[in-house]
């Protein structure tokens, strides 16, 4: 992937056009859950919160597509990266896996950088694309909060820590960094202990 634009209508255009390859990933992915984990044991509850979350994503996908198309630009005219593929592809063997890296680690870092970005947006001018990332960082925080119930569910029917399972999964599989600073607030209000994510800061710091 080339380095993105960051200033002017150019750099707008790669970053509306990043998150909205991010959500129509988003939107496979949800459908995976539902088809790839198939399991009785699993109450019907797990695969309506996947389809209602395939819904969400593609509400978004919607929202970010006309944005596109409102800067004179679509969906799929410029590069995007493969990442959430990647992380699909590495825990596509298991459903544990696949909560800890999809929603508990990639959805929630758009819990922390969401925020961010409309505000910047809305100091530069762009209200519009500014709302729709709000709408969007809001609805994402209960995609994190299923993954966190799921995973959660699902490690103790295991007979797993929690706690100490993602730790292990994100260091295995992940193959990105889970970097601060966190959104402490949209993490907690998605059910996400700070034992998942503050020992990643505490290590950032001891690096420095």
């Amino acid at each position: 992937m080339p380095r993105r634009r960051k200033g002017g209508i150019a750099g707008r255009r790669a970053f509306v056009h990043a998150i909205a390859h991010i959500e129509l990933n988003a939107i496979d992915l949800a459908w995976d859950m539902v088809a790839r984990f198939d399991n009785p044991k699993l109450p019907r509850a797990f695969y309506d919160d996947w389809v209602r979350v395939a819904k969400d994503e593609a509400e978004h996908f919607a929202l970010l597509s006309q944005r596109l198309v409102e800067m004179d630009v679509s969906y799929g005219d410029l590069p995007a990266h493969n990442g959430l593929w990647e992380a699909a592809n590495n825990t596509r063997h298991d459903l544990l896996a696949r909560l800890a890296l999809v929603p508990m680690i990639l959805e929630a870092r758009g819990l922390d950088s969401t925020p961010v970005a409309a505000a910047h947006l809305e100091a530069n001018g762009d209200s519009d694309t500014a709302a729709v990332l709000e709408k969007i960082g809001q609805e994402e925080i209960s995609h994190v909060a299923a993954g966190v119930r799921w995973f959660e569910f699902v490690a103790a029917d295991r007979g797993l820590d929690p706690v100490a399972t993602f730790h292990e999964l994100a260091a295995t599989l992940f193959t990105g960094s889970i970097k601060p600073p966190f959104n402490a607030q949209a993490r907690e209000a998605a059910g996400m202990s700070e034992a998942y994510y503050r020992p990643y800061e505490r290590h950032k710091f001891n690096e420095d």
